[in-house]
């Protein structure tokens, strides 16, 4: 670059103005950008960073500061605080450009298509307490069955298969199942655990998706009943899916549909744990009565999550709500981070959808 070069801060307010176009015509961000530009990039990742055996956020950061020193060295070698100050502020606005550019160029313009739930032609409504609590038992009864197809004991649940395996197989799943949602996602996306364990948890999350490397990670700290789910939504992000609310949904059909006993249950079990949420706010008394019909064995899963989350408090829970609603709702999603709390309208609207099972 030249020395009066702003070519990623041009770049970086091109693609912003695009966006604000995109956010008018979501169905032509669809057909564009999300069902062709898109999958050509995700394929091109799979087919590379994906192969690597660590998480090629590394590759990410050494870049960042390898940048960095180049930058210090420039700036050492200007003269007078002019030169030095205009320096500064020019690659600062370029390092903003260029982030904001690959950022919507990579993965960012998925966030202007149109709702997955209104591809699905699903209505999410708010459920009143009878709805809430037959479908509390659809989940209890599915969660029961697919229990005892892992374990007979009640004792909790630790551990049963690796992660590299427990990748394997939901990124199978999801290839497979997505079609039950008429969905055209293409591409083998990775899922991999970022050290150090519990890192991610300190940080206020469990799962991210980074667009830069197109790779998504969990925290290796998570339980292994949480790990197929998360994994699951992970991978929904992978595919360009944006709302929270939308990646959780996907992941319970994708888990809940799946052959294995475990995905099964770690998708049933994390809607039991937005479901009984709703339930507790609704009508406590009559939550605290159900409670004491659920099966030892489940009670003493939930506890066991509880109990490992518990290990890694979050730095400041506030502070990491507040920057992940900001971040959302900059981004059009209207509900922020109460679009996690979405996946018992989503998954009664699809339950319905599907006669009512």
């Amino acid at each position: 670059m030249g020395k009066k070069d702003w070519s990623w801060t041009i770049l970086g307010l091109l693609v912003l103005g695009i966006r604000w176009i995109a956010s008018d015509h979501p169905e032509a961000t669809d057909e564009i950008y999300s069902r062709k530009f898109f999958p050509v990039i995700r394929n091109v990742i799979d087919m590379t960073l994906g192969n690597l055996p660590f998480p090629s956020v590394y590759i990410f950061i050494l870049s960042v500061l390898l940048l960095l020193g180049l930058f210090i060295r420039r700036f050492l070698k200007k003269h007078g605080w002019k030169p030095k100050l205009f320096f500064t502020l020019r690659s600062l606005l370029n390092a903003a450009g260029a982030l904001v550019f690959f950022f919507l160029v990579l993965w960012g313009f998925n966030y202007q298509r149109t709702p997955i739930f209104q591809q699905l032609s699903l209505t999410p409504v708010a459920l009143n307490l009878e709805q809430v609590e037959s479908e509390i038992l659809i989940t209890q009864r599915l969660l029961v069955q697919s229990r005892s197809l892992i374990s007979q004991d009640t004792s909790a649940i630790v551990g049963i298969i690796s992660y590299q395996d427990l990748e394997r197989v939901v990124r199978s799943n999801m290839g497979e199942n997505l079609d039950m949602l008429g969905l055209n996602f293409t591409g083998k996306p990775r899922t991999k655990q970022f050290p150090p364990p519990g890192f991610m948890r300190r940080m206020g999350i469990l799962g991210i998706y980074f667009p830069y490397t197109g790779e998504s990670y969990i925290d290796p700290s998570l339980h292994p009943l949480e790990q197929p789910f998360t994994v699951a939504h992970e991978m929904a992000h992978s595919y360009g899916v944006t709302d929270e609310g939308e990646a959780n949904f996907i992941a319970w059909v994708i888990c809940s549909n799946s052959e294995d006993p475990l995905l099964r249950y770690s998708a049933h079990l994390r809607l039991l744990l937005y479901q009984i949420r709703d339930y507790y706010r609704m009508d406590p008394d009559r939550y605290k009565i159900w409670l004491k019909t659920l099966e030892p064995g489940v009670l003493n899963d939930i506890r066991s999550i509880q109990e490992e989350s518990e290990k890694y408090q979050a730095f400041s829970i506030e502070l990491s709500r507040k920057t992940n609603d900001l971040f959302l709702k900059t981004q059009g999603v209207k509900a922020g981070i109460n679009s996690y709390q979405q996946l018992p309208k989503l998954a009664y609207a699809w339950r319905q959808r599907m006669g009512g099972h």
